[in-house]
């Protein structure tokens, strides 16, 4: 280095530490390039942290994680002893009461404990992000949507595929008329395919709980009945009391595509078909039908919903050999002048067959895109742009998708009031609309 460099260097070193005494230095200058200063940073709490809540918090590692709540020290250990300086919690409304530091909440409980944890969230008004479905009734949805309003905080579901790139491209080709107006969707899963059972009944044994578990906090909300390992960490998916079955675990992932891509809400009605159907868990396959009103210049339209291995019949658009869907399902949309075929979560959308796909002019892109799922949460807790997934969006999707299981359980068409959240033709569903709550718990 020069002489005149090295001086220089020092009078603007010597000037600029005079004038930061009479200037606000920018914030991401005080956090380093790339990365966030503390004063920017949430402090996030995490409940139901042994599973899938490992990988949400994860998507928040860059923030400050000071509280983990789960049921089972044994099952979230991995997790607590990644964040050893985050205060360790197996009640959330113990935690929520007594660490006032807390600002946002991810959860990533099974269903039954979406909604009563989401809700203590937002009446203290901590923003929230939850694991796909919302919740695990249709009154808990619509409920959810509105305290987030009211609270005015950051939401988001955990439905990573509405961040996607590719649920924007078929939006924008639908938008464009790439196949014309649809009045058919079809959307399907391979689940449960053996992940967890379905079409069972309830276990008879009554073996000891585990020392590490807190069998009375896992139940929650849900009716009272003895530990068994069937239910937890992960199989309580197909149970009525826990889970909602295959179409709750995955409609919000798959049955998202036509949702958002042909702006839809409530469906007029919903009729299903199914294996078996008992009081303790989901049928082993299921097919359901949704039919749902004009929307401006779109037509009605039909999604028809396809799981435990069934699916739609195979398009004479797609060649021979190539695959139907990928990944844990996927979309068919059959429009009046051709079909787009995707997989799961939207992925590898194709006008079929491939010689429409290579002779159509894409679009502008001109929806926003993502910076991430858990990205955007982030930045709208910071004062951002509201998450693609928000309550506002989430709570009607919930609905929807668990409208099916309503008909599932009733084996009957329901007609839909969705201002009245009622079966106008089945007062009985009541039932399966709106749940009762364990005495000591409430939403």
């Amino acid at each position: 280095m020069s002489h005149k460099t090295a001086t220089s260097r020092r009078k603007f070193l010597k000037q600029s530490t005079a004038f930061a005494a009479f200037t606000i230095v920018p914030r991401h200058v005080l956090g380093g390039p790339g990365c966030t200063p503390p004063s920017e940073k949430l402090n996030i709490a995490g409940i139901g942290v042994g599973g899938k809540g490992a990988g949400d918090i994860g998507g928040c590692v860059e923030e400050n994680i000071v509280a983990l709540c789960d049921v089972d020290y044994e099952y979230a250990s991995k997790t607590f002893n990644t964040y050893p300086n985050a205060r360790r919690w197996s009640d959330y409304r113990r935690m929520l009461e007594k660490q006032k530091d807390i600002e946002a909440v991810v959860i990533a409980t099974p269903d039954h404990i979406h909604a009563p944890a989401a809700m203590t969230a937002l009446r203290m008004k901590k923003h929230v992000y939850c694991e796909k479905p919302l919740t695990h009734s249709v009154y808990e949805a619509r409920k959810l949507a509105e305290a987030a309003r009211e609270a005015g905080v950051a939401t988001q579901m955990g439905n990573q595929g509405h961040s996607s790139e590719e649920i924007r491209l078929i939006k924008e080709w639908i938008l464009d008329g790439a196949i014309g107006k649809v009045r058919e969707v079809h959307a399907w899963t391979d689940r449960p395919g053996g992940r967890w059972p379905q079409g069972v009944g309830r276990p008879g044994e009554t073996p000891p709980v585990p020392v590490m578990l807190d069998w009375d906090l896992w139940l929650g909300p849900a009716p009272e009945r003895p530990y068994h390992p069937v239910y937890h960490p992960f199989k309580w998916r197909g149970r009525w009391d826990f889970g909602t079955g295959s179409l709750g675990d995955m409609g919000c992932h798959i049955i998202d595509v036509p949702y958002y891509a042909l702006d839809l809400n409530a469906p007029l009605s919903v009729e299903a078909v199914s294996t078996e159907v008992n009081s303790e868990s989901a049928p082993l396959v299921s097919k359901v039908v949704y039919d749902f009103p004009g929307r401006g210049n779109m037509p009605p339209v039909q999604i028809t919903w396809y799981d435990g291995g069934l699916r739609p019949t195979r398009p004479a658009e797609l060649e021979e050999g190539r695959r139907m869907g990928s990944g844990n399902g996927g979309v068919l949309f059959a429009g009046e002048k051709g079909k787009l075929i995707c997989g799961c979560y939207g992925k590898g959308p194709r006008l079929i067959p491939e010689t429409q796909m290579q002779q159509y002019h894409r679009p502008p892109k001109t929806i926003p895109r993502s910076a991430g799922h858990h990205a955007d949460w982030l930045a709208a807790c910071k004062g951002g742009k509201p998450a693609s997934s928000n309550f506002d969006y989430a709570g009607p999707l919930t609905e929807t998708v668990l409208l099916g299981n309503v008909a599932i359980r009733v084996r009957k068409k329901i007609y839909w009031d969705v201002e009245k959240m009622k079966c106008t033709n089945l007062p009985a569903a009541d039932e399966f609309i709106r749940r009762e709550y364990r005495e000591g718990w409430s939403l």
